[in-house]
């Protein structure tokens, strides 16, 4: 590392954009994502200087939307796309080596009514394991009906054969995003949230190599800076063609924006142990996914005519997963009264004519505009970390370097230096609940010893001190994603965590109930098709 921290602080924002003005950057990396911030890790760790810069929050967009797996994407190899399984296959491994605690196993179950679908589905996961190198020990399971009776008693197994079950891992994409972000200023980045950039800028040789950027904090007045950087590097999300015409107004769009949305509802009412792969009324799959007290479901994929923060959760489409859910689980029909919380976001699919939003490819592509800035789109989560080092081979080509090799999957993230088992039996020592000691140990890794059990208020500390949160809602909803996963979503934390970022944030009493209604608000839209029955 270049002796920086790895705690974030970002409250001097005087010094966020004088530092953002200091110097020619080798590279600066527009998007906070985990494209974005994967890329400005691996260019930090080359030794380039980088400066990565974010319109909100880091991970607010698609980055902290996701399924939140870090999976092979087995559905791929039915679209024979060999190339892109094999990568998220070995990139899954990866992952794992350097942040543990953000890739929990957890056996995926497939259903299956006929013998003729298992052996189909058991072929087709010996590939997958074959393209992604995977062990003996981890290889497939096949459950009889019994077996899977035993093991899920919440299914309807009376039409099914059996099931076959494989390891797959969950993560928290927000944290990983995060956890990038961090790492990427530990080796020296200068980075910052709630920086929007205005306007792309020429020199000298007609390539862009100034970016305007504003102060986008709420109510932070109206700083600007001025980046200069050899390289720009546009990895926007959702957002990248509005990028792209900053650029060149002329830029053709080139992507197809896909919804998708997730409904949580307490682990009580769709007790599953595994996560339940199971088919919607159009053969596509959907996911139950068990975590804590809760059980979430997703995901839809329905095009989306446009770029927002906060696309809406439409009624229409949670009847779709309720409908997925009532073929397969027995008991009463889940209902818009057992929504605990919801969200849903927006994937950068690159475009394909004539081709669904579930068809098109997941694979990334990278495009460089007519004044040399670099855009990149599409990709899976699984799989940011391979998309970085293509870009930052690029850069690095950009610049006259020979590229050099890329170290990101060697060196830990952030917390990445943990036996998860341990730290979840340290802190169940300190008095956590188990089920508190597995939150803590999925969200800090190593270092939840530092956060305690303390509750809202020394994780919002935390989320200010140490990793750049400005808003009560960078902590609700993407430091601790309370505001997704508890029964109450999240309701009861966020007088206490605002009032202990108040005094680090300089915030009055005014301001704390602006940013405890901004949160309700925010709740308020995700619920409202639910409104009526279930908002806590």
């Amino acid at each position: 590392m270049n002796g920086a921290s790895e705690s974030l602080d970002l409250r001097d924002r005087n010094a966020v954009f004088a530092a953002l003005e200091a110097t020619t950057f080798d590279v600066a990396v527009i998007g906070g994502g985990i494209t974005g911030a994967g890329v400005a890790r691996d260019c930090a760790m080359r030794g380039l200087s980088v400066a990565l810069v974010e319109a909100r929050d880091f991970g607010s967009g698609t980055s902290s939307r996701s399924s939140k797996m870090i999976h092979g994407g087995l559905r791929y190899l039915a679209q024979g796309d060999l190339g892109l399984v094999r990568e998220a296959a070995s990139e899954r491994k990866a992952v794992q080596a350097i942040a543990p605690h953000l890739a929990r196993e957890i056996l995926f179950v497939i259903p299956a009514r006929t013998a003729a679908t298992i052996a189909k589905l058991r072929a087709g996961l010996w590939t997958f394991e074959k393209l992604g190198g995977v062990p003996k020990s981890r290889a497939h399971e096949l459950w009889s009906r019994a077996e899977l009776a035993a093991k899920e008693p919440a299914l309807r197994v009376d039409d099914l054969s059996g099931a076959v079950a494989y390891p797959e891992y969950l993560t928290d994409d927000a944290r990983l995003t995060l956890a990038n972000v961090r790492s990427a200023h530990a080796h020296g980045a200068t980075v910052a949230n709630y920086a929007r950039v205005e306007r792309i800028l020429t020199e000298g040789g007609g390539l862009a190599h100034r970016l305007d950027v504003v102060e986008a904090l709420p109510a932070a007045g109206d700083r600007r800076a001025d980046v200069r950087a050899r390289v720009i590097v546009n990895a926007a999300g959702p957002w990248v063609d509005a990028v792209r015409a900053l650029e060149d107004s002329a830029a053709p769009k080139r992507l197809a924006l896909a919804r998708g949305i997730h409904l949580v509802v307490r682990h009580d009412r769709l007790p599953v142990a595994h996560t339940i792969v199971t088919p919607a009324s159009d053969r596509r799959s959907v996911y139950a996914v068990p975590r804590g007290e809760v059980t979430y479901i997703g995901t839809t994929d329905t095009f989306h005519p446009q770029a927002e923060t906060w696309p809406p959760v439409t009624g229409e489409d949670a009847e779709y997963l309720f409908g997925a859910m009532a073929a397969r689980i027995a008991g009463p029909r889940l209902s818009a009264s057992d929504i605990v919380s919801a969200w849903s976001g927006v994937r950068p699919l690159v475009a394909q004519e004539g081709k669904s939003a579930s068809d098109i490819s997941r694979k990334d592509e990278v495009w460089t505009g007519p004044e040399g800035v670099v855009s990149i789109a599409g990709g899976k989560l699984t799989a940011y970390r391979r998309m970085a080092e293509r870009v930052s081979d690029m850069v690095e080509e950009r610049l006259g370097r020979r590229p050099s090799t890329c170290r990101t999957e060697a060196e830990p993230l952030p917390g990445g230096q943990v036996d998860p088992p341990s730290m979840r039996r340290e802190l169940e020592a300190l008095g956590a609940a188990p089920a508190e000691a597995e939150r803590l140990t999925g969200l800090y890794g190593a270092e939840a010893l530092e956060v305690g059990v303390a509750g809202p208020a020394a994780e919002a500390a935390r989320a200010v001190l140490h990793e750049g949160a400005l808003t009560l809602e960078d902590y609700w909803l993407r430091r601790s994603v309370r505001g997704l996963f508890t029964p109450d979503g999240g309701q009861a934390a966020l007088e206490p965590a605002a009032r202990a970022m108040a005094p680090l944030l300089g915030w009055s009493e005014q301001r704390i109930g602006e940013e405890v209604a901004a949160c309700r608000a925010i709740r308020t839209h995700d619920m409202a098709p639910f409104a009526a029955k279930a908002i806590a």
